[in-house]
């Protein structure tokens, strides 16, 4: 074939028929990285529940980092091992120039990795959603537990229909402060206990969802604490100030276990974008190596043959 500029003659480009692409060991490296990679979270897991024990002192903090950590040791092994299947499985190309053979092996190892990642992220994506979060669980418990726990009734955002409604019908039926102050209830008279408690929840939970809990609503909280056990106003009122700050602290030390549990998920998840772009990058040079080695094997074993 002539060139119509150099006037050279230049042979015929022969195109081959089959693609340069070979499912087979694509969809081999990529059931392999799947399988290592759901292994080595299993491990991980095991590992993260251990090091979070009740009596421990390991904050969420520590245990955000080493989670990162492994999920980033977790991504370059199973996309190297991919990578390397991929690359080694592949039929060697022949009357194919060196550079294209090493291109066609990285593109293997990179689709080997590509495929693995979305066979993680679809098929097993809730599993091991599950298995890191049961470990992030145990540390936001063992950091905010107590907090949460206090608070649950307390800090809601919002009280109930019912909360609401019995509130309001309480305050209407509360008595004027000359009536309780020229009658006060003689201590151990038996009283509704179960209905000044239920008041006094309700009382809570309003003034929680308000962010504040108003003088009338506190000095009547503080005659029913009077009237339950016996204090003296000033000391029930008290009483009364302290639950409230231990609510309010409870509610505090909540919102900063929320916050640093927030964070730490943050910084997990940029370290584990970076993870897949290092483990796509791995596991295409993992093709290479793996068609260099098939190629040298092969090539000793013509020589020695």
């Amino acid at each position: 074939m002539t060139n119509a500029f150099s006037g050279v003659d230049e042979p015929a480009a022969i195109e081959t028929s089959s693609s340069a692409v070979s499912w087979g060991p694509i969809v081999a490296g990529a059931f392999a990285a799947s399988t290592f990679t759901v292994v080595l979270m299993l491990v991980g897991s095991g590992l993260g529940l251990t090091m979070m024990s009740p009596w421990g002192s390991a904050s969420l903090t520590t245990f955000a980092v080493s989670t990162a950590i492994w999920l980033v040791i977790v991504q370059w092994l199973s996309s190297a091992l991919g990578g390397y299947i991929a690359g080694r499985l592949r039929t060697k190309s022949v009357n194919v120039h060196t550079d294209e053979v090493y291109f066609r092996d990285t593109a293997h190892g990179f689709l080997a990795w590509a495929l693995a990642t979305l066979l993680v992220a679809t098929v097993l994506g809730s599993a091991i959603s599950g298995i890191v979060g049961a470990g992030t669980q145990a540390a936001t418990g063992l950091l905010s537990g107590a907090a949460t726990g206090a608070a649950s009734r307390a800090s809601a955002q919002s009280p109930s229909a019912n909360d609401l409604a019995g509130y309001f019908v309480d305050s209407l039926f509360r008595p004027a402060d000359n009536a309780a102050a020229a009658a006060p209830p003689a201590a151990g008279a038996p009283q509704n206990n179960a209905d000044t408690t239920a008041q006094a929840s309700r009382i809570l939970a309003v003034g929680a969802a308000n962010g504040e809990m108003s003088a009338d609503d506190k000095a009547y909280l503080a005659r029913l604490v009077a009237s339950r056990t016996g204090l003296p106003q000033a000391d029930a009122l008290k009483r009364v100030d302290d639950v409230l700050a231990r609510i309010e602290d409870a509610k505090n030390k909540a919102k900063t276990a929320a916050d640093k549990a927030r964070k730490a998920s943050a910084t997990t998840a940029l370290i584990g974008a970076l993870s897949l772009v290092i483990g796509a990058f791995i596991a295409a040079v993992a093709g290479v190596l793996g068609g260099r080695q098939r190629d040298e094997d092969e090539a000793r074993f013509l020589r020695n043959g």
